[in-house]
């Protein structure tokens, strides 16, 4: 679509537009001063904005739109304060791989570092940013920010995605524009060695005690685990970001698991383990550590092979593509399958011995949901004890949770953008008040979109999970003991539903019944009476 009917483009247009031919139809941001051209082009090019009440809920919901949508989520910022509001979030976008893209206005050209007291005068916005993302880039030109858009979407294609970040200057947003938009070509995936995939293939089909853990780089390659999975009969753990990957009601499924030492032991004695898309960083094992008799791992990240746990075999290349090539190449198997079932039920034991209450609150949400409805979480007991464990998901990209930069505040604005994501699925919050309150805020904006959204804030009176090491640590509870606001009368303050339970049993009716309504139903789950 073209913005050209109100007057001559300009540089907001050459960006604008270039979204729009990227396929952009929704980005998350608040209008200010400094980035008013880019707003007057979103609405000629079809393209909704939708707006948070604070920037760090515009990257959150944009990642969550990104994770759940397979679509990069889009942020515009206002400059100064209104970018460095979206770090956080831009920063969480990188631990957990997401593509995410956020553009800014900057200070005028050549006004770089000068320190004249200008409006929102940040001293180095992109060097700041360029500390967080894969890359952040201002631009000269209208035409240089056409560009490094569609390098941008490039890269999202055809690498590991990571957040990015462009800053236009307030001067740049302004000047003619007389070029168009252009999408590049997508950036060539490299591909395996075909000896190395025949070597991998001949480990994986001779192995007694074949594993296969998933992470987030498997999440479009559902198909080809599972296909894998089935030929070896091998179970599969995944990792929080991979949950999903394989149905986890399915025989071979062992869950999100890769924490547990349950499974660490399983891949300690397993004599061929494939390991599709995972960094293993500390956030995955919990201070535990994978290894087996031997490794093979497959990632489209070179930098990935190696870190963690050194490969035997190292597969460069898409794993959906990979595991088809492993899939080929493998010769025909009569092997004693793995008890997968005892492997589950371990996993299973450990898990519940952790997660006290929090199991029976995930069953009762579970209950209430469709099966293919979205659960975000957040960085709260209730989701990282419970709900990695005992919510299953029959697919990919239905859970939205950080466990790697372990955020607060993600879960409501994650799933407003899942829920733009995915119009028409459900979607449901479930998280604990410390996390609630941290973007209680963006309760207007579900509003304002008239979600149908389940919010069952569980109370835990303000941080639990930091009172119990404290305790741990013989530290007397220091700032984490807090009041809880009324939660329904602030519901009913921000045009939302609300209502308060202390039994965690009527949660699956009250979930159903909020996937009805319409607005969002905040459910105060008292934990402690």
């Amino acid at each position: 679509m073209s913005t050209r009917n109100g007057g001559a483009p300009n540089g907001g247009a050459a960006v604008v537009e270039t979204l729009a031919a990227h396929g952009v139809d929704t980005v998350f941001g608040i209008p200010g001063t400094h980035n008013l051209e880019l707003y007057r082009h979103l609405a000629p090019c079809g393209i909704r904005a939708v707006t948070p009440r604070h920037e760090q809920g515009a990257g959150y919901a944009a990642e969550g739109y990104a994770r759940v949508g397979g679509r990069p989520g889009v942020v515009l910022t206002t400059s100064g304060p209104g970018l460095t509001n979206a770090m956080t979030a831009a920063a969480a976008a990188y631990a957990e791989s997401q593509p995410v893209l956020v553009l800014s206005p900057g200070v005028p050209t050549g006004a770089e570092g000068a320190d004249l007291g200008l409006l929102h005068e940040t001293k180095d916005a992109s060097g700041a940013m360029g500390r967080l993302v894969r890359w952040s880039r201002r631009v000269a030109s209208p035409e240089e920010a056409a560009d490094a858009v569609t390098e941008a979407f490039a890269a999202f294609r055809g690498t590991r995605p990571r957040p990015v970040h462009l800053e236009i200057p307030l001067d740049v947003l302004e000047q003619p524009w007389g070029g168009s938009p252009w999408v590049g070509a997508v950036t060539p995936v490299p591909a395996p060695d075909a000896a190395d995939v025949r070597r991998a293939a001949t480990l994986l089909a001779g192995a007694r005690r074949p594993l296969v853990i998933a992470g987030g780089g498997a999440v479009d390659a559902a198909a080809e685990v599972r296909g894998l999975a089935e030929a070896l009969r091998a179970p599969v753990a995944t990792t929080v970001n991979g949950k999903g990957v394989l149905d986890e009601s399915h025989p071979l499924a062992v869950g999100a698991a890769v924490r547990l030492r349950a499974l660490q032991k399983a891949a300690a004695d397993s004599d061929a383990l494939l390991v599709v898309g995972s960094e293993l960083g500390d956030a995955d094992l919990w201070e535990g550590r994978i290894g087996a008799e031997a490794v093979i791992r497959c990632d489209i990240d070179r930098g990935q092979l190696h870190k963690n746990c050194r490969a035997d075999v190292a597969l460069l290349g898409d794993a959906a593509a990979t595991l088809r090539a492993l899939l080929a190449a493998l010769p025909e198997r009569v092997q004693a399958p793995v008890d997968v079932d005892g492997l589950r039920e371990a996993c299973r034991a450990e898990a519940r011995a952790g997660a006290g209450g929090y199991e029976r609150i995930n069953a009762a949400v579970r209950a209430g949901l469709p099966a293919d409805a979205v659960l975000a979480g957040d960085s709260s007991q209730v989701t990282y004890l419970g709900s990695v464990h005992f919510f299953d998901v029959p697919a990919p990209r239905r859970f939205c949770y950080t466990p790697g930069y372990a955020t607060l505040g993600y879960g409501l604005p994650a799933a407003i953008g899942a829920s733009l994501a995915r119009p028409g699925h459900p979607a449901a919050v479930l998280l604990g008040d410390g996390a609630f309150l941290f973007s209680v805020q963006e309760l207007a904006t579900a509003v304002d979109l008239r979600l149908p959204l389940p919010i069952v804030v569980v109370d835990n009176g303000g941080y639990r999970e930091i009172r119990d090491q404290q305790e741990a640590r013989g530290i007397p509870p220091v700032g984490v003991d807090l009041p809880v606001p009324d939660l329904t009368a602030l519901a009913g303050a921000f045009g939302a539903l609300g209502v308060r339970t202390t039994d965690p049993g009527a949660l699956t009716a009250l979930v159903a019944d909020a996937l009805s309504a319409d607005r969002p139903t905040l459910i105060h789950l008292n934990n402690r009476e």
